[in-house]
């Protein structure tokens, strides 16, 4: 069952903060979505970014392969079709992805945390085009939970030490033509909540996408090309207490045509550092009740806990 009453907001990034925070925050609290506009990514650079990726996963099953890393919980290069499972489903998501994370000086304190990224040989200025776009995603992501501070009452540069050198993860998406051999039920995103702090996706202004309303119906999320689609994630929820929400989505398979040809996206994963612990903020707890707090955890077991049920680690 789909519904249209869903009120997502449509902002503009460049506008001041102080005059979207409300609207965000609002959008967040009650679908865990809003869509940004005017966020500084330049399209160039995701038009090359995304000419690459589909470069990338045109290249022969094995020379992919060459580039996956088991053992490493997906996190860097690649991973295969049929790998992931969404938490609870039956059968894996009909997708491919590839990795970029986060690089660290040599003797970094955190080094132990996030390994060196893998770079595909076959495709040229991949490594210097990705390495731009993960700093470009982590830019307007930190402006969003400057926007999001602000709403919570907080100081805006509150999140700033939570992300500083964070372990987040830019994935390059392949969803294949639908073909006779997928598992019956199975469908290219099955539903699920973000692990995350906030996600920054890239090529939602393809049909699929759908969230979870709190009256149990799907609902499509739009955005118009270019714009990202933001949506709260599993940490940003616990440590607001549930006043944030992560909200369950999917991506469902295409009818007729759609079906024959390939989905593409780039979704951002903003994390908190693997050493942050994530404390249930005090006035969100007043405002949830004391029930809504759960016990603090770090970013990063938090991270292998949900891993490990999604069939990454």
């Amino acid at each position: 069952m789909t519904t249209s009453s869903v009120n997502i907001a449509s902002v503009s990034l460049a506008q001041p903060l102080e005059d979207i925070a409300d609207e965000l925050g609002r959008s967040f609290t009650e679908n865990g979505f809003a869509v940004i506009r005017d966020h500084g990514i330049p399209q160039d650079l995701i038009d090359r970014a995304d000419a690459m990726s589909k470069a990338f996963f045109a290249l022969p099953e094995q020379a992919k392969r060459a580039y996956h890393q088991p053992g490493i919980g997906g996190s860097r290069g690649y991973t295969p079709f049929g790998t992931e499972k969404a938490k609870d489903a039956d059968v894996f998501d009909l997708k491919e992805f590839w990795h970029v994370g986060r690089t660290l000086p040599e003797g970094h304190e955190l080094a132990d945390y996030m390994g060196p990224n893998i770079w595909p040989e076959e495709v040229a200025g991949f490594k210097e085009t990705f390495s731009e776009l993960f700093t470009a995603f982590e830019t307007a992501g930190r402006r969003v939970l400057e926007a999001i501070a602000l709403h919570l009452g907080l100081d805006r540069a509150f999140f700033d030490s939570t992300v500083a050198d964070g372990n987040s993860v830019m994935r390059l998406l392949h969803y294949p033509p639908l073909g006779p051999e997928a598992p019956e039920g199975a469908i290219r995103a099955a539903a699920h909540g973000d692990i995350n702090t906030i996600t920054l996706l890239l090529g939602a202004e393809e049909a699929g996408l759908e969230l979870l309303t709190k009256a149990g119906a799907w609902h499509p999320v739009e955005a118009q090309e270019g714009a990202l689609v933001i949506n709260v994630g599993d940490m940003l929820e616990r440590l607001t207490a549930g006043k944030l929400v992560s909200t369950t989505h999917r991506v469902v398979n295409p009818a007729g045509a759609g079906a024959l040809r390939s989905r593409y996206s780039m979704p951002f994963f903003l994390h908190f550092r693997p050493d942050y612990m994530i404390e249930p903020l005090r006035d969100c707890v007043s405002e949830m009740g004391e029930g809504s707090a759960q016990e603090s955890i770090s970013a990063h077991d938090f991270l292998m806990q949900r891993l490990r049920e999604i069939n990454l680690a």
